[in-house]
């Protein structure tokens, strides 16, 4: 394509796709006779650039990350995708504050609210609604609170959960940076294994999510079990006498 159309396919003007050469921010068009030719590669670090801009970097910086890559533009995107996407597939949902009151007996303490919204399960917007990030978090609070389990209690083994599940994905980061990203850098980023890079990020996720439930239930299962022989000990002794002997009783 030309770079007129270039600038129509991506909403970008001629003058800013000239500019982003210039900073090396794009590498040059094929040139065929007098015209230069663009193609999908320069489509991919378009968008990629405008992607790493909305994450708050400056365009020296997406030079140099693009500089270091040592791959094509479509092969660093896919990646960069791969690893900023979401882990999660809930989607979040918007409610209106008296709806979380109807699901959250204690919605009205601030103090609860924010604690919760520290944990990262809803957010107060601007307008006075609710955004729910984690919709299954929210509704297992409400299935506590017809066991009888308050807000207060539930809060704090969310906490607790939060603390644990933090070690737990550092571990499984940890992993991928020391098994995978780290002898894929020490050979040089070769420019055929970018596609091998994100395809392990994406495998990652529901492996991560696996082992987690899967240990979990274990851990769980053995939890419940000792629970049971404590107190089935308990109650196989003998009961206390719960008042003194009267007087001239044997």
């Amino acid at each position: 394509m030309t770079i007129r159309q270039l600038a129509k396919r991506t909403g970008m003007t001629v003058r800013n796709i000239r500019a982003h050469q210039t900073r090396g921010l794009l590498p040059p068009p094929i040139v065929r006779g007098r015209t230069g030719y663009y193609n999908e590669e320069h489509v991919a670090r378009i968008e990629l650039t405008r992607e790493m801009q909305a994450d708050g970097l400056n365009l020296e910086a997406i030079r140099r990350v693009l500089d270091s890559g040592d791959g094509s533009a479509s092969a660093i995107f896919d990646f960069t995708r791969a690893l900023r996407a979401p882990f999660e597939d809930e989607a979040p949902e918007i409610i209106e504050a008296g709806e979380l009151a109807e699901i959250w007996d204690d919605a009205a303490d601030v103090k609860l609210r924010r604690r919760a919204e520290r944990l990262g399960i809803f957010r107060a917007l601007p307008d006075g609604r609710i955004e729910v990030i984690s919709p299954q978090l929210l509704r297992a609070a409400a299935e506590l609170s017809e066991l009888g389990i308050g807000a207060e209690g539930a809060l704090q083994t969310a906490e607790k959960l939060r603390r644990h599940a933090d070690g737990v994905a550092r571990a499984f980061v940890d992993l991928f940076v020391k098994e995978v990203w780290q002898p894929f850098d020490r050979a040089g980023r070769p420019e055929g294994e970018w596609p091998r890079m994100s395809e392990a990020l994406e495998r990652m996720r529901p492996l991560a999510a696996g082992a987690l439930l899967a240990t979990f239930q274990i851990a769980m299962g053995e939890a419940v079990e000792k629970e049971g022989e404590r107190t089935l000990r308990l109650a196989a002794r003998p009961k206390k006498s719960s008042g003194r002997r009267r007087k001239g009783q044997d």
